[in-house]
């Protein structure tokens, strides 16, 4: 019997980790990518890669050496401030979770596939189920084809998920504008340190990664309507900095420098959610991973993580169940809809943990407690 086609759409982590483990068992995949080519966008930050996660399904792939190779030095330290400065918490012990660069994970998987594995500038506009649990796929450049196995990996706004859940993410309350120090000096690394750096006051704080480049966001509790209302062209970088100086006024001057020197590239976000627990009755030939799943606030570093773990987990099932494709999904979202509703919860409570008219106390105390 011919091997099932496999559509996979999006070439996040997600879904090249799906691609790549099935490469490593031989099992054909084309992953469908709306950019023209890796270098079309900039990928975010930095991402701690969990054990039983992340660094579970690099090792599935046959690229955890490739992997620790490109991690930073002390990138699992963590600092504590509030507004003044004061620091609270400065740990630079090892927590087990290297830190990497999202463009350097996602650049190692790219160039682990095979040439042709990532069909690079097919954007989906729009799938349905053609029968016998197989779909057609259609594409901005007016291209259609068809996959017996189709694999939402698309992230927020997934084209896919309608196939089998009418929920939307939700605003969660905070919306953030991405800042870059791209040649960040010493005394911007030594405030933020190698690692990880939360500053909390008042429901705001810039939360940053540390290293040669320093990447902030500047974070507020808001109204969903904050950002579209405030009058401010967040694309024009002098007067969004001054905006974010505006709302960090009473900030410590060494903090909102954060702010003045960073680079020209801002981009203003919100922080969106799946409901927790969501999921969505067994539907023949289609399935989801990572934030097209379960997107969730990024306060507990589980986002890019369950997407690593979601991709090698489904990569393993279809192996396992050869051509019993519905047995190889039924079994991934059986283990997947428990894990990814913990996580969000966990998620939400560190959401609410981050941003409360008393922070950083509750930060603190939850660092504190940790053994």
């Amino acid at each position: 019997m011919s091997k099932p086609v496999i559509g996979i759409v999006g070439a996040g982590l997600g879904g090249l980790v799906l691609a790549r483990i099935l490469q490593q068992h031989g099992v054909p995949s084309t992953v469908y990518e709306l950019d023209a080519s890796a270098q079309s966008r900039g990928q975010g930050g930095v991402l701690d890669i969990h054990v039983e996660s992340g660094q579970f399904a690099l090792r599935e792939a046959g690229l955890y050496d490739q992997f620790r190779e490109l991690t930073h030095p002390q990138g699992e330290s963590t600092r504590v401030l509030d507004k003044t400065g004061t620091v609270y918490i400065d740990d630079s012990g090892e927590s087990g979770r290297p830190e990497i660069d999202r463009t350097d994970l996602r650049n190692l998987f790219i160039d682990s596939l095979d040439e042709g594995r990532i069909a690079w500038g097919r954007k989906l506009v729009g799938a349905r189920p053609i029968g016998a649990g197989r779909h057609e796929l259609s594409f901005a450049d007016g291209s259609t084809t068809e996959v017996d196995l189709l694999v939402g990996a698309d992230g927020t706004w997934s084209k896919v998920r309608p196939l089998l859940s009418a929920a939307l993410p939700g605003y969660c309350g905070i919306s953030y504008i991405e800042l870059n120090l791209t040649d960040a000096d010493e005394r911007h690394r030594a405030l933020v340190g190698p690692g990880l750096m939360f500053a909390l006051s008042d429901n705001k704080g810039l939360l940053a990664h540390g290293g040669h480049h320093v990447h902030v966001g500047a974070s507020l509790r808001v109204p969903e309507e904050w950002i579209a209302d405030s009058g401010v062209d967040w694309s024009d970088a002098p007067a969004a900095r001054e905006a974010l100086l505006k709302e960090f006024a009473d900030w410590s001057t060494e903090l909102t420098d954060l702010i003045r020197d960073s680079d020209d590239r801002i981009i203003a976000r919100q922080i969106r959610a799946l409901p927790i627990g969501h999921s969505w009755a067994r539907i023949p030939g289609v399935t989801l991973v990572g934030d097209a799943a379960h997107v969730m606030p990024p306060y507990a570093g589980e986002g890019a993580n369950l997407a690593m773990q979601d991709a090698a987990e489904l990569a393993l099932a279809i192996v396992e169940h050869g051509d019993d494709l519905e047995t190889a999904l039924a079994r991934y979202e059986a283990a997947m809809f428990p894990r990814a509703a913990a996580a969000a919860e966990a998620s939400a409570q560190g959401l609410d943990t981050c941003f409360a008219d008393d922070s950083p106390r509750a930060l603190v105390e939850f660092f504190s407690e940790m053994p």
